[in-house]
């Protein structure tokens, strides 16, 4: 007989890295971090099976930030670009730091 732990697994690891969402008028996007403990970046996903890459921004350890589009998503005009990096930061760090007092503007 073969007895396994399920309490020595942890949780979802997509579950647990995910920040929160936002929306637009069309539809809902998802924040996740790279890891658990101080996650260097975050994308954010949309579609139905959250497999749509809108957006990665790396460099948020050493402050080198860097905005990468998927490929939809970077023709994107500039005022919506915006718009989706200002959201997304402001899930990622939410209940992390004062946002509004945090701006952050990322090439790319």
């Amino acid at each position: 007989m073969r007895t396994e732990s399920l309490a020595s697994e942890g949780p979802d690891p997509a579950v647990s890295l995910d920040r929160g969402t936002f929306r637009d008028d069309y539809r809902s996007y998802t924040v996740r971090a790279s890891s658990a403990d101080a996650p260097d970046s975050f994308q954010v996903i949309t579609g139905p099976r959250g497999d749509d890459v809108v957006l990665v921004i790396s460099g948020l350890n050493s402050g080198d930030l860097k905005a990468t589009w998927g490929r939809f998503w970077n023709g994107l005009k500039p005022q919506a670009k915006v718009w989706v990096e200002e959201q997304a930061f402001r899930v990622f760090y939410r209940d992390r730091i004062n946002t509004a007092t945090s701006t952050r503007f990322c090439d790319g």
